[in-house]
């Protein structure tokens, strides 16, 4: 078995799913794991800190899988705050990568891409940079689905895209 890679990113786990953010320093990554876990708790489901700013990553049986190093288990930065403790899990199979993109170069809408990392394929969702509150509503959608007024209920397949708007 390969040993864990360590990336610069952040790792959460929102309801029964493992959502990894990747982005450049300074582009949300932290905000947007708060953001998800924020909305877990407002629609009643579990949502624990898995990683922040460091990320090891590690392939088993197939699916990826993201931990925290050692050291700063349970532990997030907060920008104008500092460190705090959280509530966390000590791992979660990754089951969405999100990229946080500059603006300009995100996609209006999800293009069903996937990535390998430690030899395992995930579905990406590429989002704006610094933009938590539209990214939760995109990440939420794409995971639990969405009625038309944005409720999320029910599960949608990570290779289905969501339904065009009318």
């Amino acid at each position: 078995m390969a040993p864990p890679v360590n990336m610069h990113a952040s790792a959460v786990l929102v309801g029964d799913r493992g959502v990894l953010v990747m982005g450049a320093s300074g582009s949300g990554k932290t905000r947007l794991a708060l953001a998800l876990l924020r909305e877990a708790t407002v629609h009643g489901r579990l949502g624990r800190l898995v990683a922040d700013d460091q990320v090891l990553l590690s392939a088993a049986h197939g699916r990826l899988v993201a931990s925290a190093p050692q050291a700063i288990a349970g532990l997030c930065e907060i920008r104008g705050f500092g460190v705090a403790a959280i509530a966390y899990e000590p791992a979660c199979v990754v089951d969405l990568l999100v990229r946080l993109a500059p603006a300009a170069q995100a996609p209006r809408m999800a293009a069903g891409r996937r990535e390998t990392l430690a030899g395992c394929a995930v579905p990406v969702l590429e989002l704006a940079e610094r933009d938590a509150s539209g990214a939760v509503l995109a990440v939420t959608a794409l995971l639990f689905g969405a009625d038309a007024n944005g409720s999320t209920s029910g599960s949608m397949s990570l290779s289905e895209k969501p339904a065009t708007p009318r």
